[in-house]
């Protein structure tokens, strides 16, 4: 275990059980076991599975009498037959749950593996909509833990999966209570070797979550100050990961920020991840990446209905409070992650804006925008995005 203060660790139960701190992995198996769980199946990605880590943790919970078996046919943003091919691998193998290891792609695939599992309905029937949940054979449904090796999406105390259908280009949630997690492992030693690029991605991804739940117009005290909180985080600690990724103690605070932001996010979320999800869906973009591109142009459009809410951020965070203060910080911190000011920035062009502009307000993330979103004001968010015009 690297050098860190003995107070940056514990174990939490909210929302899920999080057995949070540096070299907490070891107790996967212990993890495992206690989810009732003899022989799971080990879910990520192909370029983490080749990661020293992913040997490391199957050897871990083979030293542990588990017998695990590992599946890496998850892509960046994942699709149905990612998701298809680990039901096959997980029935073939006779496996009784589910250790989602990775960033987001890998945990969500997990998660909605497990949930499918034991259903008989086809998957998009089971998208975020109303109460399409209900629908769930919830006997069926595989137990998960989960193991972050990035610190964005916060996945692993989240209850959905947002899983690509390939057929129509649109990122669809696949929702229900008990994809939530048993256990959560949050170890930042698993993100040390994060290049600095993903760290921003990820990084940006978090605050995205945070900005969005606290911006939301539905009352919900509890999250709104988990997120003012989680963004308090990002602020004192992303750029020191990022300039140095061995700085285990931001590592840490970036991690509990990532999972304040995925607690947070059951509030709202809103524009910047409806806007995002269809570029991510067509272009195959970072998704945090791409949420940190859009940040600044939904807050200047949302402006009028959050204006008083962001000077009080800006004030917790130390800045002026203002939302102009707010505003520049944001812009600044882009700048200093190397994040691209404009869409044209992540190699997009505009052919796919008109479509785009309709796929977005149909994202189930664009109710909770403070003011609301038609395919014209996606269209010109689009475009401002485009040309970088606040």
């Amino acid at each position: 275990m690297r050098n860190m203060p003995v107070n940056l660790a514990g174990t939490w139960s909210y929302p899920t059980s999080v057995r949070f701190g540096a070299g907490r992995i070891r107790e996967l198996g212990a993890a495992v076991k206690a989810a009732g769980m003899t022989r799971p199946l080990l879910v990520t990605d192909a370029g983490l599975a080749r990661n020293p880590m992913v040997a490391q943790a199957m050897d871990g919970l083979v030293g542990d009498g588990v017998a695990a078996t590992l599946f890496s046919d998850v892509q960046s943003n994942p699709i149905a037959a990612n998701v298809e091919a680990g039901l096959k691998a997980l029935k073939s193998g006779g496996h009784d749950g589910i250790v989602a290891f990775g960033g987001g792609s890998s945990l969500d695939a997990g998660k909605v593996i497990a949930f499918m599992a034991g259903q008989k309905r086809p998957m998009w029937d089971f998208e975020d909509i109303g109460d399409f949940w209900t629908r769930a054979d919830t006997p069926g449904i595989l137990p998960i833990i989960a193991v972050p090796t990035t610190a964005g999406t916060g996945s692993e105390v989240g209850r959905a999966g947002v899983i690509t259908d390939a057929a129509t280009h649109r990122k669809k949630v696949i929702f229900h209570p008990l994809m939530m997690p048993k256990t959560a492992i949050c170890d930042p030693e698993l993100t040390l070797g994060m290049p600095p690029g993903t760290t921003a991605g990820t990084g940006m991804d978090a605050l995205a979550h945070c900005l969005e739940a606290y911006c939301g117009l539905a009352y919900h005290p509890l999250a709104d100050g988990i997120a003012v909180e989680g963004m308090r985080l990002v602020k004192e600690n992303l750029s020191t990961a990022y300039r140095d990724g061995s700085n285990v103690e931001a590592r840490a605070h970036m991690m509990a920020a990532a999972l304040m932001g995925a607690t947070a996010f059951q509030k709202a979320l809103g524009a910047i991840h409806a806007l995002s999800h269809p570029v991510g869906a067509l272009y195959d973009t970072h998704h945090g990446l791409t949420n940190a591109v859009f940040m600044p142009y939904v807050l200047t459009f949302n402006r009028p209905a959050i204006e008083d809410k962001i000077a009080r951020l800006a004030a917790y965070l130390g800045l002026e409070a203002s939302f102009t203060a707010l505003l520049d910080w944001v812009l600044g911190l882009r700048a200093e992650l190397g994040i691209p000011h404009t869409l044209a920035g992540l190699k997009l062009d505009d052919r796919q804006f008109g479509r785009m502009s309709e796929m977005a307000p149909l994202d189930p993330t664009a109710g909770g925008n403070p003011i609301p979103i038609d395919a014209a004001t996606c269209r010109r968010l689009y475009d401002k995005a485009y040309v970088g015009a606040l």
